[in-house]
């Protein structure tokens, strides 16, 4: 028999036995450790392979599910030949945005006036987008040779004849447009949710009138604002494109330009923070109403830095206007230029930042037939009715009362209208 060891006393061999279980307990976990990080490893190269497969598979997604959905849009491709293309304008995509006064049954791609035109231009180098209203009313020469409102282009020959009166007046190179009609804009709004805006009494007299009409073109339901006041409304899509269209107040078109770019700014703010569910619903609602002359693979690309874009400084062209909107053989109202061709310099300097940009040739043609329709300048042996050579720089009707917007109403008691 062995003798019996003492409680809690230790003997040399029992420490051999502890360290040696120690020793192999130790290597078995640091055994397991090694092993548990060799999984981990390979779990993790499985995981960013994974993760890229489904990146790659993702992106396929999107391009295949774009291109479906483009499918939807009104491609109309121009003749490059006939859009009067000036010049490179470098790292900048220029492209012109119609919106158009069309009604049920009238096509958006010619037959009608456009109610807005604008020139969005895209710094490719910094994603920043410019964008300048062209009032519609501004007195433009026309391919035929003559001179009328800007906005008729589109009625003469749709988007590429309007094209071609931009690039040819302004010295541009537009090769795309986009054109939409008031459903589209209304569409667009209601599916973002509607947007906050500040009116003043007298807007909110004029948007409820314009809701009336904007209602039945557009098959669309609003309310009424009531008691007519100032305040700060959220509007949906019916009323901000009423909104939009006001051009009753003081300021008129300059204005109504104003209003326009504000909405827009609105719109790009929240389609930017608008989740994929409510951008589906917009391309399906509103890809059908618009025609565009980019092709499926000329959208995606310009759709890939959608979200990066930041939309820059807005104005409005012309920036400088004669002190009469009454042209020599011309009936009707028009916004006519009084530095024709120094407002081109200065959209170049603002778009381009183009500080010493020369003008064409046709441009300063341009300029001199305007100053001469509008009387500003008097060509060699022009003598007008009341027998002097200073074209219309004298004050017949005994002076004239602003309205703040260089736009000059002269009174008589023998004449009517503005002169």
């Amino acid at each position: 028999m062995g003798t019996k060891r003492p409680s809690g006393r230790r003997y040399p061999e029992d420490e051999r036995e502890m360290r040696a279980a120690r020793s192999t307990s130790e290597r078995r976990r640091l055994a397991l450790e090694e092993k548990r990080r060799a999984k981990k490893k390979k779990r993790r190269r499985r995981i960013g392979i994974l993760v890229a497969e489904v990146i790659i598979l993702s992106v396929l997604c999107v391009f295949a599910y774009a291109t479906v959905k483009m499918d939807k849009l009104d491609f109309n491709f121009l003749d490059e030949d006939k859009l009067e293309v000036y010049k490179d304008t470098g790292p900048y995509t220029n492209i012109a945005l119609f919106g158009l006064d069309a009604r049920e049954g009238e096509s958006i791609e010619s037959g009608v006036r456009s109610d807005s035109m604008m020139i969005a231009s895209i710094n490719n180098e910094t994603n920043e987008v410019k964008v300048v209203s062209i009032f519609r009313d501004t007195l433009l020469k026309q391919q035929d040779g003559t001179f009328d409102k800007a906005n008729a282009a589109y009625s003469y020959g749709g988007p590429q004849e309007a094209i071609a009166l931009l690039n040819r007046n302004l010295d541009l190179d537009i090769k795309n447009y986009m054109s939409v009609d008031f459903k589209a804009l209304s569409d667009v709004i209601d599916a973002l949710g509607g947007m906050e805006l500040e009116l003043t009494a007298e807007e909110v007299v004029h948007m409820n009138n314009y809701c009336v009409e904007t209602s039945e073109v557009t098959g669309k339901d609003y309310e009424r604002i009531e008691p007519e006041v100032a305040g700060t409304y959220h509007l949906n899509g019916v009323q901000a494109t009423s909104y939009a269209r006001i051009r009753a107040t003081a300021g008129g078109d300059y204005k109504r330009a104003e209003r326009q770019r504000l909405v827009i700014e609105k719109i790009v703010e929240k389609a930017q923070k608008a989740n994929l569910k409510t951008l589906d619903k917009i391309i399906d609602v509103v890809f059908p109403q618009v025609s565009t002359s980019f092709s499926s693979k000329d959208l995606i690309g310009i759709a890939a830095n959608a979200l990066s874009y930041q939309l820059g400084e807005t104005q409005g062209f012309p920036y400088s206007i004669a002190d009469t909107d009454v042209v020599d053989g011309y009936e009707g109202s028009y916004v006519v230029p009084s530095d024709f061709d120094g407002d081109v310099k200065k959209l170049h300097e603002f778009l381009f930042n183009e500080k010493d940009y020369q003008v064409s040739d046709t441009v300063k043609e341009i300029s001199h037939e305007i100053d001469v329709m509008s009387g500003a300048i008097v060509e060699d042996g022009y003598t007008d009715e009341y027998g002097t050579d200073e074209g219309y720089s004298e004050e017949p009707y005994g002076g004239y009362e602003s309205d703040g917007y260089e736009t000059d109403v002269y009174e008589s008691e023998n004449y009517e209208g503005s002169y």
